[in-house]
């Protein structure tokens, strides 16, 4: 694989040229990686309104009928709702892993077996998630297991 980065003007457009004999999972996936860095989360803590990088967050979780981010030490609220983030979040390192819950793959320390079928996720902040026996199939085959 050859990569060529080149310098442009201050009023050219930045543009990205994949050239490839088939398009596969690997560059899909780059990609919506290289899409999710240019696109921020309009989120809310409090009566403040801020923007963050989806990337900085660790999961998203519906709690009575509000969807909340968390993400290192910070918790923020949104107004999209978790099956409108799943969407536009399709392709990229976010995981549906219940029906309140959808993880960022990236900021996974360890997966361990847990009862009942079901699996945790620690974090790499410390917390731990539990994944629902249902999308623990999905995700074997997510990371190719």
């Amino acid at each position: 694989m050859k990569i060529i980065i080149e310098d442009i003007g201050p009023d050219d457009e930045e543009e990205i040229i994949i050239r490839c004999r088939e398009v596969d999972e690997t560059i899909m996936r780059f990609v919506n990686r290289l899409k999710i860095k240019k696109e921020k989360l309009a989120v809310r803590q409090g009566e403040k309104i801020m923007q963050i990088e989806p990337g900085d967050v660790y999961y998203f979780e519906a709690v009575d009928n509000k969807v909340f981010l968390y993400l290192d030490k910070n918790v923020y609220e949104t107004r999209l709702k978790l099956y409108e983030l799943e969407r536009r979040f399709a392709g990229t390192d976010f995981f549906r892993v219940s029906k309140s819950v959808i993880l960022n793959l990236v900021k996974v320390e360890n997966f361990y077996p847990a009862f009942n079928g079901r699996f945790e996720a620690l974090m790499k902040n410390g917390e731990r998630i539990i994944i629902s026996r249902q999308y623990v199939p999905l995700l074997k085959n997510k990371l190719g297991l």
